[in-house]
């Protein structure tokens, strides 16, 4: 964490371009190894905001960390992106800010910065499912899912970064969505052609990827709308 007067950044990671996009309109957009990045800044206390996605699951979170901190070390660390709920009180298409983050597979929980009243999320290794959903809701209780904030959380927790995390709800407790997992290469980038070229011939799944994509910008958007009263409440501060 930077001492007390010191620049720092905001560096806020998510994994597909479209969880940022609502928020990062305007802002300075590059392409660096792979990784999307928009900067923000810096204001006149010298702070940037930064934000970066390089795909789906933990080490493409770490990679577009990595690649966000050669504009400037962390001070503050922000997991944004789409999750699945666990409960049926999560209604898709809105956003949540997260209190604790919790690792599927170690079952380390990590409180977040600024979560009070906020929800749990746990993190699972490959994209939920609704059966997997269902699994999740009865080991974990009430929340939601995604597959990266635990890998973050623990960088954050070993470097003494604050960290927060927000999240919008892409699909509700009980929608079935396809396997996208298959369709995840190496690195997290998604095969969106790929995945296109399976759906084609197959219009049972046209529905649920249309409502999809409906929640996703909606969600997008709520998770921007969270975002920026958090980055003008810090500009205040400053």
């Amino acid at each position: 964490m930077s001492r007390a007067g010191e620049p720092s950044s905001v560096v806020i990671i998510a994994a597909m371009a479209g969880e940022l996009k609502p928020l990062v309109r305007g802002w300075r957009h590059e392409l660096r190894k792979g990784v999307d990045l928009w900067t923000l800044g810096p204001d006149k206390g010298g702070n940037l905001c930064v934000a970066a996605c390089a795909g789906m699951g933990a080490g493409a979170a770490l990679r577009a960390l990595a690649v966000a901190e050669e504009s400037g070390k962390a001070g503050i660390l922000v997991s944004v992106g789409w999750a699945g709920a666990l409960d049926a009180a999560f209604a898709a298409g809105k956003a949540f800010p997260v209190a604790m983050v919790v690792d599927a597979d170690s079952g380390q929980r990590f409180p977040m910065a600024g979560g009070e009243g906020g929800c749990l999320l746990v993190s699972n290794a490959l994209v939920a499912d609704a059966g997997e959903k269902r699994r999740l809701a009865a080991v974990h209780g009430p929340g939601l899912v995604d597959m990266e904030a635990a890998a973050l959380a623990a960088v954050a927790r070993r470097r003494g970064i604050p960290m927060r995390a927000v999240k919008g709800v892409s699909d509700a407790f009980k929608q079935s969505l396809p396997d996208f997992n298959p369709f995840i290469r190496e690195g997290g980038r998604f095969d969106l052609a790929a995945f296109v070229l399976y759906s084609l011939p197959r219009p049972a799944l046209w529905p649920a990827l249309l409502r999809l994509g409906i929640q996703g910008g909606r969600s997008a958007r709520a998770m921007a709308g969270l975002l920026k009263g958090f980055l003008q409440g810090l500009q205040t501060r400053n």
